[in-house]
């Protein structure tokens, strides 16, 4: 039993230079042919972000947070785009890699961790860029930043696990990208990204159910790390249950990923 839990992390690790010569590879592949490059993978998100901070600081100017609203917006809107990208570009991997997919020598379980670490570096240059804001606009962050390694990490093993299942599934059935894709549009208005529970008055029930979310418990992490300075395991029930969530879901997605990967070629 141990062996096939820790099998695939283990096929992972030994694929570990390939894996990053092919995200470095997509990553570089994927903006080939236009005239502004990779650049266009940050104009998306930073266009986003404008554009909420205008609406809703001024339907709501008066936030009352410890930060200007801003900040405290970027904080959360940053992880939502690395879980965003990661799950689309996870969840159709083997179906753009579908070349490789047919090649019998080739370990197809190395593509969803490639497509999401091509994601990743478009996510560490925004938290690069949040970093420098929040030092221009002086509230930058004490020691407690060093969290967001943490909460990336986190967010990273989450959707590399829900990935797994996706891309299988994907195969077999298109229209799970759709379904994929209106759950996200859904999700980001159900996660407390530009909203908190202060500003509405929500029973126990629902605010409980809010935060069986395991993204709230990754934004509100960002928040963490970066404003109010709060660690980890000061949240220890909300911290454990994110793992125990996030290891159902990969052994799951690992699982399914597994038994379903013998017919992928006959399909694509």
């Amino acid at each position: 039993m141990t062996e096939k839990i820790l099998s695939l992390p283990t096929e992972l690790y030994h694929n570990r230079k390939l894996i990053m010569k092919l995200a470095k590879n997509d990553f570089k592949t994927k903006y080939a042919g236009s005239y502004l490059g990779i650049i266009w993978a940050f104009v998306q998100p930073v266009v986003t972000v404008l554009i909420y901070w205008f609406v809703f600081s001024t339907v709501r100017p008066g936030s009352g947070r410890e930060v200007p609203f801003v900040l405290w917006l970027i904080a959360g809107l940053v992880p939502w785009f690395f879980f965003q990208d990661g799950l689309n570009n996870g969840t159709n991997a083997l179906l753009e890699y579908s070349y490789l997919v047919k090649k019998v020598v080739f370990k197809i379980s190395i593509l969803p961790i490639v497509k999401l670490i091509s994601a990743m570096f478009v996510h560490l240059f925004f938290v690069g860029v949040v970093l420098f804001l929040y030092l221009v606009m002086g509230y930058f962050p004490g020691i407690s930043v060093i969290q967001v390694i943490y909460y990336s990490f986190s967010m990273f093993i989450l959707v590399l696990g829900v990935s797994y299942l996706t891309s299988a599934v994907v195969i077999f059935f298109r229209d799970l990208s759709q379904m994929i894709n209106i759950c996200l549009q859904v999700g980001v208005w159900m996660t407390p990204i530009m909203w908190s529970f202060d500003d509405f008055h929500f029973n126990n029930i629902l605010v409980t159910i809010f935060k069986l979310n395991p993204m709230y418990y990754i934004v509100e992490g960002y928040r963490d790390a970066l404003i109010t300075g709060r660690w980890f395991w000061e949240r220890p029930l909300q911290t454990l249950y994110y793992w125990v969530f996030t290891a159902c879901v990969f052994m799951l997605g690992a699982k399914i990923f597994k038994k379903l990967k013998v017919h992928f070629a006959d399909v694509l």
